[in-house]
C-alpha cells in the first residue's frame, strides 16, 4: 500500500534547515515532524514557526513516525549523526558537502548497506536553471565539439562570519562551492574519464581555510574546464562561458543573462584589420554581422521539489536515487585532489 505521507525530522535548523522546512512544506506527502537544534534561539524560532522542537537527538530518533532524518548540521557532524540515525531505522539525507573525507563516506555507505536504509545527499544544484541550459548546450552539441569550459561563482564578502571560516568544522570554499561545481561538471561529463587536476588556493580574507580557488580539469576526451570560486571579486567574471569549434555560450549569472554567438557559415576574406594605439591586428578583429548567428539561450526550467519526491519514490523502490553515492564519492576524492594539488603545487593524476 502506497504511503501516504512521509514524516521528516530536522537535525540543525540553521539557514539551510530553514530552508527545508519551507520547501517541504509545498511538497504533497512530505511532512516535518519537528527539529533538533542545539541552539536555544533556534528552538525558540521553531516555536514560532509551529515547528515541535525535540529535546534531543535521540529523542528525535526515537520518534517512530518519523521516516527520514536531513541533516542540516556544521560538515563534521554529518558522518556521526548520518550514522546514528541509519542505525536507528532512519532514511538519511544529507547537507552537502556529505562529510570531510572520502574515508568518512565510505562509513557512512557501508552502514547503509548493512542497515539497508536509503542514505542520499542533497546535491541541489543540480537543478540549478543554468546548470541545466549550459548542459543541453553541451549534449546537444550547439557549438560543435566542446573544447573548453569556465564554471565560476564571485563575492566580495568573504566567508560569513560562522562555522564556514573554521577548519575543524570542514570551512572553506572547496568544500563549501567546491562541492556544487565540481558535481555539476561531473555529472555534465558523464563516464568520460578525468585525467589530471592542477589547482590554487586563495587566502585573502581567511587564513585557516581556503577563500577560494582555481581547478584546471583535464578529462580523456580533450574538453579542459576550469572550476573557480572567489570570496573577494568586485566584479564578476561569468557564471558559465563554454568554447566550442562552431561559437561560443555565456551565462552572465544565476538570472540567465546571456547568448550564443556561433559561425554562420560565410567565410571572412575581406577583414578590415582593427587599429590600436600599438598597431594594426586582423586577428582579433571583430566578426561580420553577416559570417556569425546570435542565439537565445535554450533555457531549461526545473523543480528542486523533484529531489524530495525522488527521496519519497526511491525508499519505496519506485526509482533509483537521482544523486547516487558512487557520484558523491567521486566528488570527494576529486574534493582531495584539488586539496592536494593546491598544497604541493604539483599536478595530480586522477583517473
Amino acid at each position: 500500500m502506497e504511503k501516504q505521507n512521509f514524516m521528516i525530522g530536522i537535525v540543525g535548523f540553521g539557514g539551510m534547515g530553514d530552508w527545508h522546512r519551507e520547501l517541504i512544506d509545498t511538497i504533497d506527502g512530505l511532512k516535518v515532524a519537528g527539529i533538533y537544534d542545539i541552539k536555544e534561539s533556534r528552538v525558540k524560532y521553531a516555536g514560532k514557526a509551529g515547528v515541535k522542537a525535540y529535546e534531543s537527538l535521540e529523542a528525535l530518533l526515537r520518534d517512530d513516525r518519523i521516516d527520514i532524518v536531513l541533516v542540516s548540521t556544521p560538515n563534521d557532524l554529518h558522518k556521526p549523526i548520518a550514522i546514528k540515525a541509519m542505525k536507528a531505522g532512519k532514511n538519511v539525507v544529507s547537507e552537502k558537502p556529505v562529510t570531510l573525507s572520502s574515508k568518512d563516506l565510505q562509513e557512512m555507505i557501508d552502514v547503509s548497506k548493512k542497515t539497508g536504509m536509503l542514505f542520499t545527499v542533497h546535491q541541489n544544484r543540480r537543478w540549478d536553471e543554468d546548470f541545466l541550459t549550459v548542459k543541453k548546450i553541451y549534449d546537444e552539441r550547439l557549438l560543435g565539439e566542446v573544447f573548453r569550459i569556465e564554471s565560476r561563482v564571485h563575492g566580495s564578502r568573504g566567508i560569513p562570519g560562522d562555522w564556514r571560516q573554521e577548519k575543524e568544522h570542514g570551512g572553506g570554499m572547496i568544500l563549501d562551492w567546491g562541492v556544487h561545481l565540481l558535481d555539476q561538471i561531473l555529472f555534465m561529463m558523464g563516464n568520460t574519464k578525468l585525467n589530471t587536476i592542477y589547482a590554487a588556493e586563495t587566502h585573502i580574507t581567511n587564513q585557516l581555510v581556503d577563500d577560494g580557488f582555481t581547478a584546471e580539469l583535464k578529462f580523456e576526451n580533450g574538453v579542459e574546464v576550469v572550476v573557480e570560486v572567489g570570496t573577494n571579486n568586485f566584479i564578476n567574471l561569468p557564471r558559465w562561458y563554454m568554447l566550442g569549434v562552431n561559437g561560443t555560450a555565456v551565462i552572465e549569472d544565476w538570472n540567465l543573462n546571456g547568448k550564443i554567438i556561433c559561425a554562420a557559415g560565410k567565410g571572412e576574406t575581406d577583414v578590415v584589420p582593427v587599429r590600436t594605439a600599438a598597431g594594426l591586428t586582423k586577428t582579433m578583429a571583430p566578426r561580420r554581422e553577416d559570417t556569425i548567428q546570435k542565439q537565445e539561450l535554450p533555457i531549461v526550467k526545473s523543480d528542486i521539489r523533484d529531489f524530495y519526491r525522488n527521496v519519497m519514490k526511491a525508499i519505496e523502490k519506485k526509482e533509483e536515487p537521482k544523486i547516487k553515492l558512487p557520484e558523491v564519492m567521486r566528488v570527494m576524492k576529486l574534493m582531495e585532489a584539488i586539496f592536494e594539488s593546491a598544497g604541493k603545487h604539483k599536478v595530480v593524476h586522477f583517473e
